[in-house]
This record gives structure tokens, C-alpha cells and sequence, in this order.
């Protein structure tokens, strides 16, 4: 039999229909604390913006948050998206996570702005912001100023200038870099970084990014040898029938994305039986379906083991998006915490 994977999680902090944001913190919070219960691997909080149907936006605040309510499980960012960012801001937020959670705390960190053109705007006219051309030299600074003995400036005088992101640091996150291209797939194997290929989003090309990375890696000595895991949705129910019903508000959303439609709050199960998509709208959710996990314990541990051995890998990230019934409570998130639960039994986590 094959050996099932290590398993974690990647959280977009969906928002549903009647739920406030706070409603769906207080869900993600304890989806964490109860993946780190079952033996969940790491757990990845994605940043987004301006999005009715995802309150991840500060995967900082979210990352101390679930590392206080925590003991065990890794916690972190899918990513950072860096050019809404100064790397140096970055830096001390990670570093500072490291400090409050020593050994648990993972940077991912993704080239894509995670938000719409005027909102990248925005996010660039507000404040020190790192160019999207710049995006290797700013990697190499988050990690030197993240190490104990920090980066060294030189002024215009000549002189040395020492920066840390702590001022004592024993040590520092894991970084990630994070893509669904070869760019970043490149950049990692030429830096020695472990790399995820974002397959939930798009896992076109996946066999060949993975080839570039391992065939080009360049060790490090944080990383002698390459390292990858993949992600994919998932909705995990103790039938095909729920499972298939838990799927269509997210499965819904991401046909309106991808068609140019408006996002508001995730539907609610009903909601989302009730009103069929057009021709072009059903046939995406038939493609995306064939490429998620959806389905009963027996289905979804097959196809984990599956993914595994047919990538290389000895991990995959869930990204749980089951949805939720109407009569099911607005603080809790039922459907996502099952998937866990199901697929956690399942592999043997």
C-alpha cells in the first residue's frame, strides 16, 4: 500500500452569506486549533484583499493568533504577496512571529499582487512598497535581515550600517517561495528554498515546474536538497452526495472569477442548489470538479496518496472549502472541519 502523505492546511478565510468577518475569524480559529489536534502539519493563512467572500487579508495577525491558540502545528503565510510590501516590514512581522512561536513559524511568500488592479494601485500609493521587479533582491534581504546576524548597508559615507528584524534573534522562519509558473520555481532552486507549486489555483504545468525546480537546485545550507509540497481543494463527507453538495458554493465562486463576474459572500449550500449557472458557467465547475478532491473518506485518501506518489511529494496542503447549510451555525465552519477530521482519519494522520 502506498504510504499516505504528511498533511497540512491553507485557510482563505471564507466568508459566507449572513456571516460577519468576525464570524469567519472565529471559524478559522478553531479549524487551526482543531488541525493541530488531529496532526496537521502546518497551517498556511493566504492574503488577499478587497474580496467579499475572504477575510484573509493580514496573514500576520493571523499567524499570532493561531500560534497563541496552538501548541504543536506549524503556522504561516500562503503566502505573503511581497509587492504589497517593504521587505523590511516583512522581516520584523516574521521575525517577531518566530519570537512568539520559536521553531513553528513558516514565511511563504508570492509574487502576485492577491488583489485587483486598483487595489494594487492603492496599495502602492499608500505607503513603501517593494517593486514587483525587484522581487529576488528583496527574498535575499527578508532572509539576511530575518538571520541572527542580520544585513549590513553600506552609505554613501562608506560606512557599515547594521539592520536586524530583531534585535536578538537564536532564529529564523522558514521561507517559502510560492507559484503556480516556473518564475518562482526558478528562483527558489537557484536560492536553496523549499518551493509550492499553488495547484488549487491552477495546476497547469505542474510536472514540468517540478522538474525545473529539482533539476536546477543549487543546495543551501539551510537546504542541502530541494523541497516541495503541492495543494489542492478539498471537500471530504461521509458521502459522495454531501460531498458533491459541499462543494458547489466554492466551486460557483470560482467559475464567477474566472468569467469575470462579481464575488460577493460565499452561497450557502441551498442557495447554491437553487440557482443553476449558465452553459459556460456549469462547464467550469465540471472541469474544476474532475480536478479537486471531492468525496468520501475511502475517495479522498486515495486520491491524496495518489497526488503524493505521482509529484514526488511527501506532503499536500488542503485547502478545505466545503461549504456550509443554511442551518448550520455562523461561528463554526462544520463542512471544512469534517474534511479535516475524515481525511485525517483516513491517511492515518
Amino acid at each position: 500500500m502506498t504510504t499516505s502523505p504528511a498533511l497540512s492546511v491553507l485557510d482563505l478565510v471564507p466568508v459566507r452569506s449572513g456571516q460577519s468577518s468576525a464570524q469567519a475569524l472565529a471559524s478559522s480559529m478553531s479549524l487551526v486549533e482543531r488541525a493541530d489536534e488531529l496532526g496537521y502539519e502546518r497551517y498556511w493563512f493566504a492574503e488577499h484583499h478587497n474580496m467579499a467572500a475572504v477575510a484573509a487579508s493580514t496573514p500576520p495577525v493571523m499567524i499570532a493568533a493561531a500560534a497563541a491558540r496552538t501548541a504543536r502545528i506549524r503556522v504561516g503565510s500562503g503566502g505573503v504577496m511581497l509587492p504589497n510590501h517593504a521587505p523590511l516590514v516583512v522581516a520584523e512581522q516574521f521575525a517577531a512571529l518566530e519570537a512568539l512561536a520559536p521553531g513553528r513559524v513558516d514565511l511563504g511568500i508570492g509574487r502576485a499582487p492577491g488583489s485587483d488592479p486598483v487595489v494594487t494601485a492603492l496599495l502602492r500609493s499608500s505607503g513603501p512598497t517593494s517593486d514587483v521587479d525587484r522581487f529576488p533582491e528583496h527574498v535575499q534581504n527578508i532572509l539576511a535581515l530575518m538571520s541572527p546576524d542580520g544585513a549590513q548597508l553600506r552609505l554613501t559615507d562608506g560606512k557599515v550600517y547594521d539592520v536586524r528584524a530583531t534585535p536578538a534573534a537564536a532564529a529564523a522562519p522558514t521561507l517559502w517561495l510560492l507559484g503556480s509558473s516556473d518564475y518562482s520555481a526558478r528562483l527558489a532552486a537557484e536560492l536553496g528554498l523549499p518551493y509550492v507549486f499553488a495547484n488549487h489555483f491552477s495546476g497547469a504545468g505542474i510536472d514540468q515546474v517540478l522538474a525545473l525546480y529539482r533539476d536546477g537546485y543549487r543546495p543551501s545550507a539551510e537546504h542541502p536538497r530541494p523541497r516541495t509540497f503541492l495543494t489542492v481543494n478539498a471537500v471530504v463527507a461521509p458521502t459522495r452526495e454531501e460531498a458533491h453538495e459541499r462543494s458547489l458554493p466554492q466551486l460557483r465562486a470560482m467559475a464567477r472569477l474566472r468569467t469575470g463576474r462579481p464575488m460577493g459572500r460565499a452561497e450557502t449550500v441551498e442557495e447554491a442548489l437553487a440557482t443553476p449557472l449558465d452553459g459556460l458557467g456549469q462547464q467550469m465547475v465540471e472541469d474544476m470538479r474532475g480536478r479537486w478532491l471531492i468525496g468520501t473518506p475511502d475517495d479522498a485518501g486515495a486520491e491524496v496518496r495518489r497526488l503524493a506518489e505521482r509529484h514526488g511529494v511527501d506532503e499536500v496542503m488542503v485547502v478545505p472549502v466545503a461549504g456550509t447549510y443554511a442551518s448550520e451555525p455562523l461561528d463554526a465552519t462544520p463542512g471544512r472541519a469534517q474534511t479535516l477530521e475524515l481525511l485525517a482519519a483516513e491517511t492515518g494522520q
